[in-house]
Parts: C-alpha cells; structure tokens; sequence
C-alpha cells in the first residue's frame, strides 16, 4: 500500500506542469467546454502514462550496471525534476491567448509536459516497481488532474498555476529525499 501511495504522490507531481497548462487552457475559454477539456486531458494522461514505459525500457537495460549507487540517481532526478517546477512557479505570467483546438498544440504540450516522466520511469525500474500499475495510476492522477484545471483555469483564472507547480516539485523533492535515505540506512 505504501508503493501506490507513492506512486499516486509521483503522479500528482509529475502532474503539475501539465495542471498548470490545463489551467492556462481553461483559462483561454470564453465557456467551459466539456469534451475539449476531456479531450486535454485524456492528452496529458495517456502521455504521463506512455512516458514511465519509455523510460523504464531504458532503465532495465542499465540497472545492473547502477544498482550499487541507483538510489542516488534516483534522488538526484527528483531533485532536478522537482527544483525545475519550483523555479518554474515563480514565474507570475500567465500565457493568454484565444484557445484555439488545436491537437498539434496540444501533442506538443502533452510531450513537452511529461519529459519529467520519462525520467520517473527509469527510477520505477532502478526500485523494481511494477511499471504497469505505475503507469496506471500515474496516468489516471494526470487526467484527473488535467480535466480539473481546466475547470479551475476557466473558473479562477491563473492565480494557482504557481502554487500547483510549487507543490508539485516540493513533492517530487520529498520523495526523492525519502528514497535516498532509505537506502542509505539499509547498507
């Protein structure tokens, strides 16, 4: 229970930046529009989900050769991970333009929002957790998470988008600090 407690935690920090996004997205809208925002964030979760895949093909095929310092690795990536979003959410500016539906856009935003998760994934193979349950649920949190920034964005504007970010890099760090010393107090 304490790995998908985790993992839920991972994907709600691996979430923020397409949360943020979300927000700016529902910002732009004139009137909720429910099965664009569906849309976004079935966007944002599938690429959360794929991503973890990608990077935990790679990870197995490097973890013998790291397994005696992977718990650094691991640790160093969420702090990098997480100190991004927290650098990110000191920026104040909110992007507005007129929401156009755009799906190019939108694959462009679901990439360049879970590159952080492709990362995670070659941590999920270093700690031998189940990447398909992973992937799951880090999928799913995004979506959800997704779906109601847009709500949020369309309803109070951008004066959370920082805060979101903030917290999730905060969570990434906490994580990350927790695996590290783990491991240290095992050897």
């Amino acid at each position: 229970m304490e790995v998908i407690l985790s993992i839920i935690f991972i994907g709600v920090g691996l979430s923020m930046d397409a949360f943020a996004v979300a927000v700016g997205k529902g910002l732009n809208m004139k009137k909720i529009d429910i099965k664009w925002s569906l849309i976004i964030a079935s966007f944002f979760g599938s690429f959360q989900a794929i991503m973890p895949l990608l990077g935990w093909l790679l990870g197995g095929q490097f973890e013998k050769y790291i397994k005696n310092f992977d718990h650094w690795i691991v640790f160093m990536i969420l702090l990098i991970i997480g100190g991004k979003a927290i650098y990110e959410s000191r920026n104040k500016n909110c992007d507005s333009e007129c929401d156009k539906k755009s799906y190019r856009e939108l694959f462009i935003l679901s990439i360049a929002t879970s590159i952080d998760a492709l990362a995670v994934g070659i941590t999920i193979a270093i700690l031998e957790i189940d990447i398909l349950i992973a992937s799951f649920i880090i999928g799913i949190v995004t979506f959800a998470l997704s779906f109601l920034g847009v709500i949020i964005g369309n309803k109070f504007g951008c004066k959370y988008k920082s805060t979101a970010e903030l917290l999730g890099g905060i969570i990434l760090i906490i994580i990350g600090i927790k695996i590290l010393i783990e491991h240290l107090t095992i050897i």
